[in-house]
C-alpha cells in the first residue's frame, strides 16, 4: 500500500460517520502485520505535507503496536492479524527514525506517544541490541538546536522510565554515568537565565529533574553517591527551590498557575530531595537490608544536605507566610513531608525543634482552618466536601493530608517536647475568641490529634471540660463548619475511650448531635450520625435512649447513603444493626429491602460505568474516569446486608424471608459478572446456607450460576466460592443425590482446579477440600465418579510441590478410601497397576513422620484405617495383603499424637478469641514521653524494615532463579495450621469408640491378620491400645 492510500486510510479513523471509521479500522487490521507498514508509518509522522490528526493517529497506532509486540520473538505466531512479532526491517527503521521524529515533532501529543513507543524499544532492546543509544541521545544534548535538546532530555527520561523499577543494578547505572553529567550541567546553565514566558527552558528543566527523580525509585547508582555527582545536582536542586519565579511569567490563576512549568518544575525538586532524604539518606531509618550499600552515604547526607535542605525550606516557609513568595500545593505537600521525615533522626531533630511551634501555628495551622477553598467546596459539592474530608485516601497529597500527618508525627514521636504547647496553641486559639475559621482549625487539630490526647495522663481527665467550654457552644453556632467540627470532636473522644463524670454533659452532647441529624446542611449530618455511632457503641445510657428511635435513625442513614454514594456511613449502619437486633428483629426484612434497592442501583451503576470503560482502549482515561464510589459504596451496603443475616440468626422465620429478598442481589451481581463485588456475594451464600442449614429452592440457581462463572470468567475464584460450595454440598446433599448434573458439575470443578494451568496451588488446595465435602457428605451418591475423582487426584500427587498441596491431595485418596474401602483400592489398581502399594507407603509416611498435623488430619486417618480393618481379607489387594496388619499400629501412632493436636487446637481457638478481643487496640496511638536525645524507631519503622527485608529476600530468590540455581521452597514454607473455621461431618465421630467397633470387626472376619497386627506391637503400643479401648467406652472429648 502506497504512502498516500495509507495516509488516507488513517485520516478515515476520525471520521463522523462510525460506518466509515469501523470500515477503515478493520482494513488497519487487516494490513497491520505486513512488513513496512511501521515503516511507512514512520514517514507520514514525519510528512510536514500531512495534516496533523492523520499524523496523531498514526502514532497512536505505532505507540499500541509497539506496546503489544515489540517483546514478541520474530518467529512467534501472531495472535491477531495485526499483533504479530514486528519484522526486523521494521525494527530497525523504528530504532534510525525514533530519536529524529522526537526532535522534529510537530505537536505536544505526538511527541507523547513517540516517548512512550522509545521507553518500550529501550526496555527490551538496551543495551544488547541497541548499543549506541546513549551515544545518540547524548549527540542529540549537546546539539545547538534547542529542539533536539528537548529531544535528548525527553529521550533520557524514556531510557530511564524503562529500568525505573529493575531491581538489578545492571542497566540504569550505565545510563546514569553516560548522561547525567550532560544533563546537570545542561540544567545549571538553563537555570542562569532569568524566568521569562518562554516555556522552552523550564520544560527541559522538568524533564532533567523527572529523569533524576526516576532513576532513584529503587537503587541510588555509585556514581550518584559520588562528589562528582552529588554536589553537582544538589546545587542545582537547591537552585531550583530557591528560584523566585516572578508572577509574569506564569499564569495568574492559580491551578494554572500549579501546573505551568515552572512550578512544576520546582515540585521535580522538591521531590527528589524528599526523595534522597528518605529512601537512602536517613541513617536512622535506613533498613538492615540497606546499609551495606547506603550506610556511607546516609551518614554524609544527613550531616551535609540534610541540614541545608531543612534551612533552605524553612526560609521558603518564612518567605510564603509572610506573603513575599507563593508556594504551590505540591511543594508545600513535599515540605510538610521533609519536615515530618526530620522528626525521627535525632541529627535533623535537634534541628528542627526550634521551629516546630512556629511550623504549626504559621504553616501547618493555615491549612486546618476552614479556608475559602474549603467553603467552595462545601457550597458546590458537600458529598465532596465530605468525601475529602473523612476519607484519608481521598486527598493524601495535599499539603492538608501532610500538615496533618506532621502533626501526628510531632506528637506521637516528640511527645515530651511537642504535646503540651501544640495544645497550648490550640487553647489560645480558642479563649481569644478567634475569628469562626480559626476555631474550626483549632478544633480540627484537637479531632486530628484526638487519639494521642486521649493516650496522654496528664490531658485525657481534662477533656470533659475542654469539650463542655469550646465543643458543646458550637452546636449552636450560626456557622454549619463549626457545628460539623463539634460533631467531629465529640465523636473523637468517645471514640478513644472518653470518660464522663457527669451524665448531664454526656447527655448535652447526645442530644446536640441527635439534634444535627436533622440539620439543614448535609456536612453537618454525615458527622452527626458518625459522632452518634461512637457515642452508642462506647457509652450505655446513650444506646439505650436511642433503642426507641432506632428506626428513624436508620432512616436517617439510608436517607445519607444515598445522598452520598460513598461507603463512609455503612459502618455507621452496621453498628446500629449490631447494636440493636432485638429492636431491629421485627423490621429486619424491610430494612433488608431497602438496603437490597439500594445496591441494586449502585451495582447497576457501576456495572453502566464499568460497560463505558471497557469500550476505551486508553488506560489512562480508564483510570481517570472509572467511579470506583459505586462499587465501594455497593460493597458497603452489601456488608451491612451481611450484617443482617449474622444478626437475626435467632430467627429462622424472619432469615428465610430476608434470603429471598437477597437471591435477587446475588443473581444480578453474578449475571452481569461483576466481579469486585463477588467476594461480598459469596459471603452472603455462605451466611444463609449456613446459618440456615438448608438450600431453598431459589438459592440452586445461584449454585448452577457459579459453575458457569467458575467455567468462564471466574475461575479463579474459587477460594471466594468454597465455602458456599461446601454449604451446598453439606445442608442440599439430599437434592445433589438426585442431580447427575450437579456432582459432575462438582467433579468438574475439583478437575478443573488439579488440571488447569490457570491456577495456582492454593487453587489446588481449595479443590481437594470440595472434593473431600462430596465424598463425605455423598457416601453412596457418587460411586460412578469414585474413578474419576482417583485418576485426578494421582495425577496431582505427581505435580504437586507444596507441603501443603501434598496433604490435600493424599486426604483425598484416603476419602476415597474412607468412602468405600474395597472400591477404593480395587479403583487405584485398575487405574494403575501397584498404585495402592504407592499410595499406602506415602501415607503411612506422612502418619510416621507426623505429616498430619491438624485434628481433621489424624482423625480422618484413624477413621479410615478404622474402615480398612473391616474389609474382608480376600478383597485387600495383592500389594496390600503383606502389610496389611501395620493399619493398628498407623492408627495408635495417630492416637499417641492426637490429644496433644486437640489440646493445641483448643489453645489456638483461644489466643484468636484474645486476638479478636485485643481488635480494638490495633489503632491505639504511641506517645513517645521520653527525652529527646535519641532516634526514634517505631512501628512505620518496623514495618519498612520488614518490607526491605522481604523484598531482598525475594530479589535473591528471584536473582538465583535467573542464574538456573535451586531453590529451596521447602524452607520458606510454613507449618500446616489448624483451620478452625473448618467443619466436616467428621467433627461429630468418636474415632475412639470408632477404632474400638472396627477392631472387634477385624477381630472377627480375619483373625490371623487381626493376631498378626497385635502381636507386632511392643510394650508402649500395648498400653496405648489398652488406653484406646478405655476412652472408647468413656464420653467423647470434644475436639
Amino acid at each position: 500500500m502506497d504512502l498516500q492510500t495509507l495516509s488516507n486510510l488513517f485520516a478515515t479513523t476520525y471520521s463522523p460517520d462510525p460506518n466509515i471509521r469501523k470500515a477503515a479500522e478493520l482494513q488497519i487490521r487487516k494490513i497491520g502485520n505486513e512488513e513496512g507498514m511501521i515503516s511507512a508509518l514512520l514517514q507520514i509522522i514525519a510528512s510536514d505535507n500531512t495534516d496533523l490528526a492523520t499524523r496523531q493517529a498514526c502514532s497512536v497506532w505505532l505507540k499500541n503496536r509497539v506496546s503489544a509486540t515489540y517483546t514478541l520473538e520474530e518467529t512467534s505466531e501472531p495472535k491477531r492479524p495485526d499483533r504479530g512479532p514486528i519484522a526486523r526491517t521494521d525494527r530497525n527503521a523504528l530504532k534510525a527514525s525514533i530519536l529524529p521524529l522526537l526532535s522534529t515533532s510537530p505537536s505536544r501529543s505526538i511527541n507523547l506517544q513517540l516517548a512512550s513507543t522509545l521507553k518500550n524499544i529501550v526496555a527490551h532492546d538496551f543495551p544488547d541490541k541497541w548499543p549506541g543509544l546513549l551515544d545518540e541521545i547524548k549527540r542529540l544534548l549537546v546539539s545547538n538546536d534547542i529542539r533536539q535538546v528537548h529531544a535528548g532530555c525527553v529521550a533520557a527520561l524514556e531510557a530511564v522510565r524503562a529500568f525505573r523499577f529493575r531491581q538489578q543494578s545492571d542497566v540504569m547505572p550505565k545510563i546514569v554515568a553516560q548522561l547525567f553529567p550532560t544533563l546537570v550541567t545542561i540544567a545549571t546553565n538553563m537555570i542562569q537565565t532569568p524566568p521569562s514566558q518562554s516555556q522552552e527552558i523550564p520544560t527541559m528543566l522538568h524533564l532533567i529533574l523527572k529523569t533524576y527523580k526516576t532513576s532513584i525509585v529503587i537503587n541510588l547508582s555509585a556514581h550518584q553517591q559520588s562528589a562528582e555527582s552529588l554536589v553537582p545536582w544538589g546545587q542545582l536542586l537547591f537552585s531550583v527551590v530557591n528560584l523566585p519565579v516572578p508572577k509574569e511569567v506564569v499564569p495568574e490563576d492559580e491551578e494554572e498557575r500549579e501546573r505551568s512549568e515552572w512550578w512544576v518544575a520546582k515540585k521535580w525538586a522538591y521531590a527528589t530531595l524528599g526523595r534522597l532524604f528518605h529512601r537512602f539518606g536517613n541513617p536512622s531509618q535506613l533498613p538492615s537490608t540497606m546499609q551495606q550499600e547506603y550506610a556511607a552515604f546516609a551518614q554524609h547526607f544527613v550531616s551535609m544536605f540534610a541540614p541545608e535542605i531543612l534551612n533552605i525550606y524553612l526560609r521558603q516557609v518564612e518567605l510564603y507566610v509572610s506573603g513575599q513568595n507563593w508556594l504551590s500545593k505540591k511543594c508545600q505537600y513535599h515540605i510538610f513531608s521533609f519536615f515530618t521525615e526530620c522528626v525521627k533522626p535525632k541529627s535533623t531533630w535537634t534541628l528542627l525543634k526550634p521551629h516546630f511551634e512556629t511550623i504549626v501555628s504559621t504553616f501547618a495551622f493555615p491549612h486546618l482552618c476552614f479556608t475559602p477553598t474549603k467553603q467552595a467546596l462545601w457550597e458546590n459539592d458537600p458529598v465532596d466536601y465530605i468525601r475529602v474530608s473523612v476519607d484519608e485516601y481521598e486527598s493524601y497529597a495535599t499539603p492538608v493530608s501532610a500538615a496533618t500527618t506532621f502533626l501526628f508525627s510531632l506528637a506521637g514521636n516528640r511527645t515530651k517536647t511537642t504535646f503540651m504547647p501544640i495544645l497550648g496553641f490550640i487553647n489560645n486559639i480558642l479563649r481569644s475568641n478567634s475569628a469562626p475559621q480559626q476555631r474550626f482549625g483549632a478544633l480540627n487539630m484537637t479531632a486530628a490529634l484526638g487519639p494521642w490526647i486521649m493516650k496522654h495522663p496528664e490531658v485525657r481527665n481534662n477533656m470533659e471540660q475542654f469539650v463542655q467550654q469550646f465543643v458543646t457552644p458550637e452546636f449552636s453556632s450560626p456557622e454549619p463548619y463549626l457545628r460539623s467540627i463539634a460533631c467531629e470532636v465529640v465523636g473523637t473522644v468517645a471514640k478513644n475511650g472518653m470518660t464522663w463524670s457527669s451524665e448531664e454533659n454526656l447527655n448535652a452532647n447526645f442530644h446536640a448531635v441527635a439534634t444535627a441529624l436533622d440539620d439543614q446542611e448535609f456536612p453537618v449530618r454525615v458527622h452527626a450520625a458518625l459522632a452518634l455511632t461512637e457515642l452508642i457503641v462506647s457509652q450505655e445510657s446513650v444506646r439505650n435512649q436511642v433503642a426507641p428511635q432506632v428506626g428513624k435513625v436508620i432512616q436517617d442513614l439510608l436517607k445519607l447513603s444515598d445522598e452520598t454514594d460513598i461507603d463512609i456511613l455503612n459502618h455507621s449502619m452496621e453498628v446500629m444493626v449490631e447494636q440493636f437486633q432485638e429492636e431491629l428483629l421485627p423490621v429486619a426484612a424491610q430494612l433488608t429491602s431497602r438496603l437490597c434497592e439500594s445496591y441494586l442501583r449502585l451495582a447497576r451503576e457501576s456495572n453502566n460505568q464499568d460497560s463505558l470503560d471497557s469500550s476505551s482502549n486508553d488506560l489512562e482515561s480508564i483510570m481517570a474516569d472509572a467511579d470506583d464510589d459505586k462499587t465501594y459504596a455497593a460493597m458497603g451496603v452489601a456488608k451491612t446486608i451481611w450484617t443482617i443475616v449474622t444478626s437475626v440468626d435467632s430467627s429462622p422465620e424472619i432469615l428465610a424471608q430476608i434470603q429471598e429478598i437477597i437471591i435477587p442481589i446475588i443473581v444480578y451481581t453474578l449475571n452481569n459478572k461483576l466481579l469486585d463485588l463477588f467476594d461480598n456475594m459469596y459471603d452472603l451464600i455462605d451466611s444463609l446456607t449456613f446459618k440456615l442449614h438448608s438450600v431453598s429452592p431459589n438459592m440452586w440457581p445461584v449454585f448452577e450460576l457459579t459453575y458457569q462463572l467458575f467455567k468462564n470468567d471466574a475461575v479463579d475464584f474459587l477460594e471466594e466460592m468454597l465455602p458456599s460450595l461446601d454449604n451446598f454440598i453439606s445442608y442440599g446433599a439430599e437434592t445433589i443425590k438426585q442431580r447427575t448434573d450437579y456432582k459432575q458439575m462438582l467433579f468438574d470443578i475439583y478437575n478443573t482446579s488439579i488440571t488447569s494451568d490457570h491456577l495456582g496451588e492454593n487453587d489446588r488446595v481449595n479443590g481437594c477440600k470440595l472434593a473431600e465435602s462430596m465424598l463425605l457428605n455423598l457416601r453412596g451418591h457418587v460411586d460412578d465418579l469414585l474413578q474419576s475423582i482417583i485418576a485426578t487426584t494421582f495425577e496431582g500427587l505427581e505435580a504437586a510441590e507444596t507441603n501443603s498441596l501434598k496433604l490435600a491431595l493424599l486426604e483425598v485418596s484416603v476419602n476415597c478410601v474412607l468412602y468405600n474401602p474395597s472400591a477404593a483400592l480395587t479403583l487405584m489398581e485398575t487405574t494403575r497397576p501397584g498404585a495402592s502399594r504407592v499410595f499406602f507407603n506415602k501415607w503411612f509416611a506422612a502418619i510416621n513422620n507426623e505429616k498430619l498435623p491438624r485434628v481433621h488430619d489424624k482423625k480422618l486417618s484413624i477413621v479410615t484405617l478404622a474402615a480398612l480393618m473391616e474389609v474382608e481379607p480376600g478383597m485387600v489387594p495383592e500389594p496390600l495383603r503383606e502389610g496389611w496388619p501395620s493399619i493398628v499400629g498407623g492408627a495408635l501412632k495417630l492416637f499417641k499424637d492426637l490429644p496433644q493436636a486437640i489440646a493445641d487446637r483448643k489453645a489456638l481457638e483461644e489466643a484468636l478469641q484474645d486476638d479478636d478481643d485485643d481488635d480494638d487496640l490495633d489503632d491505639e496511638k504511641v506517645l513517645n514521653l521520653n527525652g529527646d536525645d535519641e532516634d526514634v524507631w517505631d512501628e512505620d519503622s518496623a514495618y519498612l524494615e520488614m518490607l526491605a527485608s522481604e523484598g531482598a529476600r525475594l530479589r535473591a530468590k528471584s536473582e538465583k532463579l535467573a542464574s538456573g540455581d535451586d531453590v529451596d521452597d521447602e524452607s520458606e514454607e510454613s507449618d500446616i495450621e489448624e483451620e478452625l473455621g473448618y467443619i466436616s461431618p467428621l467433627d461429630s465421630v468418636n474415632p475412639y469408640a470408632a477404632f474400638k467397633q472396627s477392631l472387634t470387626a477385624f477381630q472377627m472376619r480375619n483373625p490371623a491378620g487381626y493376631q498378626a497386627a497385635t502381636t507386632a506391637l511392643n510394650v508402649e503400643e500395648q498400653t496405648l491400645l489398652m488406653e484406646v479401648m478405655r476412652l472408647a467406652d468413656e464420653p467423647p472429648v470434644a475436639a
